[in-house]
């Protein structure tokens, strides 16, 4: 029997505040160009102390709860690195007693080739959307065999409803899902359920409204941009330390069980070691007493992080898959569907074989090579999902896959990203075969807002008025919520038996070492793929489109969709 446990303080932060005895806390924060620097605890003002690099520090009487502010030179800003704010993001700052929740379970985890996982957005989940709502949703992801579930980010961001990547709190808990200890219990369900939690954090920007450092810190590169704003300098110490231990902070006092890095080729970084690095080896460096899992988001196909032999053990997003199989079901060429709707059968065959399917090879109409080589990586390296937030979301009407092709290959696709040898990723509602969309949506006002509708109008020229939904009408945000279809059972119970199938034939061949693949591809819509593995040997066959030549196998599959003789089918093999 466990009893609970108080928590205690993993570390003591370079920013922020911290408890350092019975009634007193410690107050830091960057302020390099900065004459004097002060804090008020609900009206109690202490000045701080300047020390290296320009950080100021001082310990001051405070007590969980009360409010806080900076005061630099004259301006009054919130804590960047607060726990939690008293209100929206350019309210006080709010005390939270990180050792004060009791973890009444223990976890140590589980290994990465048992991951199967459904990216969630708090907001939309539920129709309550909070963490506590969520956790209570939990145990059917569970029952159906899914292994992790993937917060779209939590840390807070201007308004009250969003996607998250325009945080500028990075290290406080939007307060519209729930309080710091309300995460922590939702965590708490989801592992006692047998399910790792893994969240999205983003260090490639802050957002447009609330990031008030930047008024009085060198936070940004004077000459650099991103497409969603300023480069970060993590050429500065301090704020690398910053993106460091928020990266320590999530997982040691929230208990997670890993971190996607979004978009990692907007961090321009030239420090040897650059963030992502140095983030990665801090995190295996640090002691923790159960894996943890990194993902990274990278448009570049660079495998630098992903190899094993580096040490880092990231794992990466493979849109490469993504955009194969949508081109091969939706026949769309648009944008970054272009080079892969050339041959998106054979993109799909080289990507089961590789991971990757642009590794610097000439892929008209590109102009320029994009990626390198990635079949020296074990496909564990790579995530692949039919769809995610990003694929759906930033549609201009947030279409979902089964809408935009034949139920019976939709369904062929998603038995072939169940059992693949890389990990799988589903967004929320796609296990159940949900037709509703998810949108893009803020809650943004005045001319922000009026920024945000102009440049979804520029992004999408042919749609005019109604037939664009305004990011900032309350209604888009709802209408995200995954409905329920209604054939979902039907959907349930192909995912139950997919993920079945994975968890007892599949994940053992994945833990027994790196296979040797064969994949070939035949017209009009034919993969044939082996992978022989040191435990033992996963075939299968996937046909998206009727094939009247198609014959039969000669041996019974011990997993079969449709009809192997004629119609889009799937079948799959698995010899000891």
């Amino acid at each position: 029997m466990h009893l609970p446990s108080r928590q205690t303080l993993p570390f003591l932060r370079d920013w922020g505040a911290d408890p350092v005895g019975k009634g007193v806390w410690r107050f830091s924060i960057w302020a390099p160009q900065a004459d004097s620097v002060a804090v008020t605890v609900e009206g109690r003002r202490t000045p701080l102390r300047r020390y290296a690099e320009g950080t100021w520090r001082t310990e001051a009487p405070a007590e969980p709860g009360e409010t806080y502010l900076f005061h630099i030179d004259g301006r009054t800003i919130p804590d960047p690195a607060a726990r939690a704010q008293s209100g929206d993001v350019h309210a006080p700052s709010r005390l939270v007693d990180p050792t004060a929740h009791c973890w009444t379970t223990r976890w140590k985890g589980r290994p990465w080739p048992e991951a199967v996982i459904q990216e969630i957005h708090i907001g939309t989940f539920t129709p309550e959307g909070t963490f506590a709502s969520a956790a209570r949703a939990l145990p059917r992801l569970a029952e159906l065999g899914f292994t992790a579930v993937e917060l779209m980010p939590v840390a807070q961001f201007a308004g009250r409803h969003g996607w998250g990547y325009d945080g500028v709190l990075p290290y406080a808990v939007h307060p519209a899902y729930g309080t710091p200890d309300d995460l922590k219990r939702f965590v708490e369900a989801a592992q006692a359920l047998g399910l790792m939690v893994i969240l999205d954090v983003v260090y490639n920007h802050f957002g447009p409204d609330g990031f008030h450092l930047a008024a009085v810190a060198p936070v940004f590169h004077p000459e650099k941009a991103t497409p969603w704003g300023q480069v970060i300098d993590y050429t500065q110490p301090p704020m690398r330390r910053f993106a460091i231990e928020n990266a320590l902070y999530w997982l040691a006092e929230y208990r997670l069980d890993g971190l996607r890095l979004d978009a990692i080729d907007g961090i321009d970084d030239p420090s040897d070691p650059d963030l992502v690095t140095e983030l990665a080896l801090t995190i295996r460096n640090y002691g923790f007493d159960r894996p943890i899992h990194l993902m990274t988001e990278d448009n570049r196909n660079i495998t630098r992080y992903n190899d094993p032999a580096n040490g880092l053990r990231i794992a990466e997003w493979n849109d490469d898959w993504h955009h194969a199989i949508h081109a091969l079901l939706t026949g769309e060429s648009h944008d970054y569907y272009a080079s892969f709707a050339r041959d998106p059968l054979d993109d799909i065959r080289l990507s089961l074989a590789e991971g990757f399917v642009e590794q610097g090879q000439p892929r008209p109409p590109l102009t320029e090579p994009r990626g390198e080589p990635s079949g020296h990586l074990p496909p564990t390296a790579f995530v692949i999902f039919n769809q995610n937030h990003d694929q759906i979301g930033n549609r201009p009407l947030g279409d979902r896959l089964v809408t935009l092709t034949d139920p019976a290959q939709a369904r062929i696709a998603h038995a072939l990203l169940l059992t693949a040898p890389m990990i799988p990723l589903t967004f929320m509602g796609e296990e159940a075969g949900t037709r509703t969309p998810f949108r893009f949506f803020s809650d943004h006002k005045g001319d922000l807002a009026a920024s945000i509708r102009e440049g979804r109008a520029r992004e999408f020229p042919g749609l005019h008025g109604d037939d664009l939904p305004d990011p900032n009408d309350p209604a888009v945000f709802h209408a995200s919520r995954p409905d329920r279809a209604p054939d979902a059972a039907e959907w349930e119970a192909l995912t139950a038996a997919l993920l079945d199938l994975r968890a007892t034939r599949i994940v053992p061949l994945l833990k027994s070492g790196k296979p040797d693949a064969t994949v070939t591809a035949a017209p009009p819509a034919t993969i044939d793929a082996l992978w022989r593995f040191p435990g033992g040997t996963l075939r299968m066959t996937a046909r998206f489109a009727t094939d009247p030549q198609a014959t039969p196998p000669k041996d019974p599959p011990l997993f079969a969709i449709g009809d192997p003789a004629t119609d889009p089918a799937f079948a799959l093999w698995i010899e000891d």
